[in-house]
């Protein structure tokens, strides 16, 4: 085959330009220290970046953004578990403190001001919040789980009790010594012998259940709004809805089959009032509630009844207005807001078949791998521990006014104007009055605070099983960033190893490309010197 001049300065200048595009390619190399500057130049390193990239971009979501996330919930969940346990801790040292010893005026005002003082921090825990969203509330983290003032909203209140749920209650009446005036003195036959009433109760959540306003003339009794009990046995409908039945309209009957009474009064005074021989409390097959203190007094077949069959109570009651630092129920219970009649808002804690309805925040920590990483107050923060305080408080209050009207009969006795016999003998009545009502008041407080050691034992014990609870989880949220950082230094390599290249290799394969590209020019410049007139 005949080869011309043309063909030759073509195909030198075709493989100079070879040369020169892979003189160019290596110097965008050197630049940027990447293989490719485009997907064209090398298909399979493209697509293999693009996916290195995305899985890298989705390990750094987990990495950099989800678990520290869940990480500082868990940190601010902690702290206020932390500091709940702390409170319910030394609630539990003033009970123990009151429960042993004997204790003077100066004790009792430290108990109380203790109790007074922890009572006001005892929820206010629950309102932590991280990043703005409350860490206990469930899907509500915009909410607070206290009410932070005083409100006038009015609910509608279910909830649930067991047979559990059942304590002894006992109650002192009559006798309850008073300072004489300076008249009665010597009206000693107005003074009556101390009594105790006792029985069964459920204390409700709440106090101050709502009436309807008007009290029956001749019993004292006082319909209480919205006010129902229901039971069951456990019992399931074919929706598998538990099954129950109106205490009063289905007519509970008692183990010896009498039927259940109940009857309800706005106060305590109102039921003493109603009541012939207080002393006697409940009758065997009665209820009575007391819309005042929010407790269901229950006569012993009743009790028994709810406890050999295993009965468990749903208690439906209205209740307008709430104090600052109370729980709000819909936390706790199946609730509806009326505040607003034409517009209510319902709240549902547990299903039919009285199953608490999971509000679980979950955080994707991983792939395929999600942690729940918030805690419900309803496991944690009991709505029974508010009202035991507030109930010691009460107690000590007691036992401090009666040991006053000893020191203040004490003090009258001393004076000169009651130096006389006869009025020192009936001082010393008034006073025997006093001290026997104050020894009560003593023995009481006592085994209200061994009672409630007990009680504040399980409030710790599920503070410190929900502080272990976020404990592991912290754990496991440590293993899966420990593994979330493996993974990214290894995407992290892979996609350097796939991308970029060595600046010195780069350099030794530029020199080369320049060396057989200036080489290449002078060849070809080599033919262009020779023409026909050279052999001419």
């Amino acid at each position: 085959m005949r080869i011309t001049n043309n063909m030759m300065l073509r195909t030198t200048a075709s493989n100079i330009n070879t040369n020169k595009l892979n003189v160019n390619s290596l110097n965008n190399q050197m630049s940027s220290q990447k293989k490719i500057s485009r997907p064209s130049e090398d298909p399979v390193v493209a697509i293999r970046a693009l996916r290195l990239r995305s899985n890298l971009s989705e390990i750094n979501q987990y990495y950099k953004k989800n678990i520290p996330d869940a990480e500082a919930w868990l940190e601010v969940t902690e702290t206020a578990l932390n500091n709940m346990e702390s409170i319910l801790s030394d609630v539990r040292t003033q009970c123990n403190y009151g429960a042993t010893g004997t204790l003077k005026t100066d004790d009792r005002k430290a108990i109380l001001t203790g109790l007074t003082k922890l009572r006001e921090q005892l929820y206010a825990e629950g309102n932590s919040d991280n990043a703005g969203r409350t860490v206990f509330t469930g899907y509500r983290t915009n909410s607070k789980l206290t009410f932070m003032t005083e409100e006038d909203a009015t609910y509608e209140i279910e909830q649930m009790f067991s047979s559990a749920d059942i304590e002894k209650e006992h109650r002192y009446f009559k006798g309850k010594a008073v300072v004489p005036a300076d008249t009665d003195v010597a009206n000693t036959n107005t003074i009556e012998e101390l009594e105790r009433m006792s029985c069964d109760r459920i204390r409700i959540a709440y106090g101050s259940l709502n009436t309807d306003g008007t009290k029956n003339a001749t019993t004292g009794e006082t319909d209480l709004a919205k006010f129902k009990i229901s039971y069951t046995d456990g019992t399931k409908d074919t929706n598998g809805n538990l099954v129950y039945k109106d205490l009063k309209a289905d007519g509970m009957t008692t183990v010896n089959g009498d039927a259940v009474t109940m009857k309800t009064y706005a106060t305590m005074q109102d039921w003493k009032d109603a009541t012939a021989d207080f002393s006697d409390g409940v009758t065997d097959n009665e209820v009575v509630v007391i819309a005042e203190t929010g407790e269901i007094l229950l006569g012993k077949d009743v009790s028994t009844t709810i406890q050999s069959k295993g009965y468990s109570l749903s208690v439906s009651y209205e209740k307008t207005g709430f104090s600052k630092g109370e729980l709000r129920p819909e936390y706790y219970f199946n609730c509806k807001d009326v505040t607003d009649a034409a517009n209510p808002v319902v709240y549902t804690k547990y299903d039919g078949a009285g199953k608490e309805i999971p509000q679980d925040i979950e955080y994707t920590i991983a792939v395929n791998q999600t942690l729940t990483i918030n805690t419900n107050a309803s496991d944690v923060f009991n709505a029974d521990a508010g009202r035991d305080v507030d109930e010691m408080i009460d107690a000590v209050q007691y036992a401090m006014d009666a040991h006053d009207k000893i020191s203040q009969i004490e003090a009258m006795m001393a004076l000169e104007e009651y130096a006389g016999e006869e009025d020192q003998k009936n001082l010393q009545k008034w006073l025997d009055a006093a001290t026997k009502e104050a020894d009560y008041a003593d023995d009481n407080l006592k085994k209200l605070y061994n009672t409630y050691i007990g009680k504040f034992d399980s409030y710790l014990t599920d503070v410190r099983l929900a502080i272990t609870t976020v404990g592991s989880k912290g754990d496991q949220l440590e293993l899966t960033e420990t593994r979330m950082s493996n993974q990214q230094l290894t995407v992290e390599d892979l996609k350097s190893s796939n991308e970029d290249r060595e600046l010195s290799d780069i350099i030794i394969d530029y020199i080369s490309a320049f060396t057989a590209y200036q080489g290449a020019l002078q060849a070809a410049s080599k033919i262009n010197q020779n023409t026909l007139l050279n052999y001419i």
